[in-house]
C-alpha cells in the first residue's frame, strides 16, 4: 500500500494496526496536508450492523471540534485489499487529522523507567478530560480510552483519537457477540459484563490510564483475559503511593473515585473530574469538590451520662467518638472531628452557639443510661439555625446491639440532612470494630484514658487495650491504641525510649497484618516510621494510605502536614493543615501547627497574624506564646518578641522549649548575659526532668558557640530527639548549616 494513491490520498507510511483496523499516514493531494487513513478490519465490513457502527463513529467524531480531539475529515469506501491478508472487495476507510507526536502508550512505557513529573500528568489528565467533556456534551461516549488512543504532540498537547467505539445517545443499539469491544485492561466493570454504558465508563477507563502513568503498572492485569476480568470485577488495586511516593494524596483520591466499581459511587460526569483536577493543579489541595452550595455539616457532642455509675462516662464519650468515625465515611457530609466537638463538653452552652462556633448546620446530642448489659440511648438532631429538633429517637437495647444503634443514628442523620448514602458508603457503616462486646468496652475505656494525656491515664489506657487484645487478638484498633500510648510514654521519657518505641512498633505492625483497610492502622504505622524510625519514604506511603482510606481523618491530615513541613513542602503542608482545620475548627494544636509551618517557611509576618488569630480563639493555649515571640524576634522586633515569651513563661514557667526560645532571643538581640541565665536554668532543669538536647543547641547558637551547639545536636541524635528532624528546616539553626558536622548529622538523619 505504501506509495499507492487512493482517491486523493497518497499513502506514505504505515502507522499501526489493531483490532479495529490498519492506520496509514497519507498526504491529501487536494488540500496539501498529511492525514491518517484508517481502514476498517474486514470482518467489520462483512456485517451491516458492524458497518453501521463504523459509520456512527465517523458521524459522531466529525461533529466534534475540540483542540484535544483529533479531527475527522471524511469517510469513504475503496475497492481492493487495504492491507496484507485482507480479502479483495469493498474497504471502508476514514480520513482523520494526522497528529505529530507519540501515543501515550509510548510515554507510559518510558515512565516505567523514569516517572513523568506530577504537573505534566495533571496537565495531560485535564486535557483528556476537556476532550471527553466536549464529546459527552454531544451524547458521545468513546468506550475505548487507553494510552493507544491518546496522542501527545511535541508541544505537550493531548489529542484523543479513534472514536471507533463511540455510541450516540438514541442511535441504533448494536448487539452482537463482538459488540463488547475495547482493550480489556481498561474496561469498566459494566463494560466487561456487556451492560449498557455511559460517560462514566470513559471516566473509569481514564482512571485506569492515570493509575498506569502514575504507578508505572496497570491496576488490573493478568496473563489471561478472564483473570483480568475477574480482577476488574472483584479486586481492588494496590494504593498508587506504594509505587509513586511523591503522588499528591488528593490526586490518588481522585483516581480512586474514578475507579469505583459501582458507577453510582464513581464521578457522575467528567466536569466533576475537571473541577477537582483544576483545584489540585492550582494548589488549593482541599480534597473537596467545588460547589456553590455548602456541604451538609454536623458536630457530634459527647453524650450525657445518666447512669448511676459515674465511671460510665467513658462509654458516653466513646459512643460519640464512634459516631464521628462512622459519619466521616459519608461522602458529602462535613463532620467536625473529636477534639473540636469535645471542647464544649460540660460547658452548658446553647447548641446554637456551639454550632456557630463550629460552623455546622446541625448538632447531634444525646444521653446514655447504662445498667449491666442494658442500654437506654437517646439521640436528637438539632438544627443550628433555629435550635429546633429535626429528629429524635430513644433506643432500649442491650450492649450487643451497639453497632446497630450507631448505624440507625447515622442513617437517620443522612436522611434528615439530605445526604445521599451510596451503596459503598453504607457498607462502611455496618462494619463492626470487633465482634466481642467486652473487648469493645475495654477499647472505649482505653480511648477515654488516653485522651486525658497524663502519665497515669496513659498507663491505664495500655492496660485496657492489652486486656481487649487478650479477649480478641484480632482487634486491630486496640493495637493502634497501644502503639499510640507507647509513643506518648516514649516521647515524654516516661518509659525508656527504646522500650517504648519497640512496643509501639510491634503493636502497629501487628495491626497492619490484621486489617490494612483502616485509616487508623496506616496512621499508626506512619507515625512509627516518621518519629520512631526516621524512615521518610515509608512514612509518606503510610500517610497517603491513611488519607485514601479516610480522607476526613483530621489527625491524619495533621500528621501528614508535619511530614510535608519536614520535607520543605510548606504550601502543601499548609493545605493539609487547612483541611484538618475544616474538620477541627477550634483545635488549638492545629492552629499552632499552622503557625509552625509558616514559621519554618520563613513567612514570619504571616505566622504572627496567624498566631494572634489562634490566641483569640484559644487564649489559654500558652504554647502559642513561644511561636509568637520567636516570630517577632526573627522579624527583628525584639521588644514585642521578648514580651510574648516572658508572658508565656508566667503561665508555664518550667517549660523547656519556652525557656530555650527566650534565652535564644536574648542572645540574638545582643543580651548575652540574660541568655546565659536561661541556659543555666535549663541545665539545672535537666537534673530534675527530661529536657530535649535540641533546645540547648538554640542557646549556644545565640551565644555564638557553634561547636557546643553542634555537640548538643549530636547528643540529640544519639538520644533520638523527637525535635531533631526539624533541624532540616529550622531557621534558628541557619548559622550552622555550612558546618561539616551539621551536614554529617543531617546526612545521618536523612539516611535513616
Amino acid at each position: 500500500m505504501i506509495g499507492k494513491t487512493i482517491f486523493h490520498y497518497k499513502i506514505l507510511d504505515k502507522l499501526g494496526e489493531g483490532g479495529m483496523g490498519v492506520v496509514y499516514k497519507a498526504h491529501d493531494l487536494k488540500l496539501d496536508r498529511d492525514v491518517a487513513l484508517k481502514f476498517l478490519t474486514h470482518y467489520l465490513t462483512s456485517d451491516p450492523i458492524e458497518t453501521e457502527r463504523f459509520h456512527n463513529e465517523a458521524r459522531a467524531a466529525a461533529a466534534l471540534t475540540h483542540q484535544n480531539i483529533a479531527v475527522v475529515y471524511e469517510i469513504g469506501e475503496y475497492e481492493g485489499p487495504a492491507y496484507v491478508g485482507a480479502p479483495a472487495g469493498k474497504q471502508v476507510f476514514i480520513a482523520m487529522e494526522y497528529v505529530v507526536g507519540k501515543t501515550l502508550k509510548n510515554t507510559v512505557g518510558a515512565i516505567y523507567e523514569s516517572p513523568l513529573p506530577m504537573n505534566k500528568i495533571l496537565d495531560i489528565a485535564i486535557q483528556v478530560c476537556d476532550g471527553l467533556a466536549a464529546a459527552h456534551e454531544k451524547g458521545i461516549v468513546h468506550r475505548d480510552i487507553k494510552p493507544d488512543n491518546i496522542m501527545i504532540t511535541p508541544k505537550g498537547q493531548a489529542k484523543i483519537t479513534d472514536f471507533g467505539l463511540a455510541k450516540l445517545r438514541g442511535a441504533t443499539k448494536l448487539t452482537k457477540a463482538r459488540s463488547t469491544l475495547g482493550t480489556v485492561a481498561y474496561m469498566s466493570p459494566e463494560q466487561v459484563r456487556g451492560e449498557e454504558v455511559d460517560q462514566r465508563t470513559d471516566i473509569w477507563s481514564l482512571g485506569v490510564v492515570l493509575y498506569e502513568i502514575l504507578a508505572g503498572h496497570l491496576p488490573f492485569k493478568s496473563e489471561y483475559e478472564q483473570a483480568t476480568i475477574y480482577s476488574i470485577l472483584n479486586e481492588e488495586p494496590r494504593p498508587i503511593v506504594e509505587s509513586r511516593p511523591d503522588i499528591l494524596a488528593e490526586l490518588e483520591q481522585i483516581v480512586t473515585r474514578m475507579l469505583q466499581k459501582n458507577r453510582d459511587v464513581r464521578y457522575q460526569n467528567i466536569s466533576q473530574v475537571i473541577a477537582d483536577l483544576h483545584e489540585l493543579k492550582s494548589g488549593v489541595v482541599t480534597g473537596k469538590h467545588s460547589t456553590d452550595k455548602p456541604r451538609p455539616s454536623i458536630a457530634v457532642l459527647p453524650f450525657a451520662n445518666l447512669s448511676a455509675d459515674t465511671e460510665q462516662e467513658y462509654f458516653c464519650d466513646g459512643l460519640a467518638e464512634e459516631l464521628i468515625h462512622v459519619l466521616t465515611h459519608i461522602e458529602g457530609l462535613r463532620v467536625v472531628a473529636r477534639t473540636s466537638a469535645f471542647a464544649f463538653k460540660g460547658k452548658h452552652m446553647d447548641v446554637r452557639e456551639i454550632g456557630r462556633k463550629l460552623n455546622v448546620e446541625a448538632i447531634l446530642e444525646g444521653s446514655v443510661r447504662k445498667f449491666d448489659n442494658r442500654l437506654r440511648i437517646t439521640a436528637q438532631l438539632v438544627k443550628v439555625a433555629d435550635g429546633f429538633h429535626v429528629w429524635s429517637e430513644a433506643f432500649d437495647r442491650t450492649m450487643q446491639d451497639i453497632y446497630a444503634i450507631q448505624n440507625e443514628i447515622s442513617l437517620a442523620i443522612t436522611e434528615h440532612l439530605k445526604v445521599r448514602l451510596l451503596e459503598g458508603e453504607k457498607a462502611k457503616l455496618i462494619k463492626p470494630r470487633t465482634h466481642n462486646i467486652d473487648a469493645y468496652n475495654l477499647y472505649l475505656k482505653g480511648r477515654f484514658f488516653f485522651n486525658q494525656r497524663k502519665d497515669a491515664s496513659i498507663r491505664k489506657s495500655i492496660e485496657c487495650y492489652s486486656k481487649a487484645i487478650e479477649i480478641d487478638p484480632d482487634f486491630a484498633l486496640a493495637y493502634t491504641g497501644l502503639a499510640e500510648s507507647y509513643i506518648f510514654l516514649g516521647d515524654w521519657r516516661l518509659l525508656p525510649l527504646e522500650t517504648a518505641y519497640a512496643k509501639a512498633r510491634e503493636a502497629a505492625l501487628t495491626a497492619l497484618q490484621i486489617d490494612d483497610s483502616l485509616a487508623e492502622v496506616h496512621l499508626s504505622v506512619a507515625e512509627i516510621k516518621l518519629f520512631c524510625d526516621w524512615n521518610w519514604r515509608e512514612a509518606e506511603i503510610e500517610f497517603r494510605k491513611a488519607l485514601t482510606a479516610n480522607p476526613a481523618h483530621a489527625e491524619a491530615h495533621h500528621m501528614y502536614a508535619h511530614y510535608l513541613e519536614l520535607s520543605g513542602k510548606f504550601d502543601l503542608a499548609l493545605a493539609e493543615i487547612n483541611r484538618a482545620l475544616e474538620l477541627e475548627p477550634v483545635s488549638p494544636s492545629l492552629h499552632a501547627c499552622a503557625v509552625q509551618v509558616l514559621f519554618y517557611a520563613r513567612r514570619y509576618e504571616e505566622a504572627i497574624r496567624q498566631c494572634h488569630a489562634a490566641m483569640d480563639m484559644a487564649p489559654t493555649y500558652f504554647g502559642l506564646y513561644g511561636w509568637l515571640g520567636i516570630a517577632y524576634v526573627q522579624c527583628g522586633v525584639f521588644d514585642r518578641g521578648l514580651e510574648a515569651l516572658e508572658k508565656g513563661l508566667q503561665h508555664i514557667p518550667q517549660d523547656p522549649r519556652l525557656l530555650a526560645l527566650t534565652g535564644y532571643s536574648y542572645g540574638i538581640s545582643g543580651k548575652k548575659s540574660r541568655s546565659q541565665k536561661y541556659l543555666e536554668q535549663l541545665v539545672t532543669l535537666m537534673t530534675k526532668r527530661h529536657v530535649d538536647p535540641y533546645f540547648l543547641s538554640w542557646l549556644y547558637v545565640s551565644l555564638n558557640d557553634r561547636a557546643t551547639a553542634l555537640t548538643w545536636l549530636d547528643k540529640a541524635y544519639s538520644e533520638h530527639s523527637e525535635w531533631l528532624p526539624w533541624m532540616m528546616v529550622d531557621p534558628l539553626l541557619d548559622a550552622l548549616r555550612s558546618d561539616r558536622r551539621f551536614k554529617e548529622i543531617l546526612g545521618k538523619l536523612r539516611l535513616e
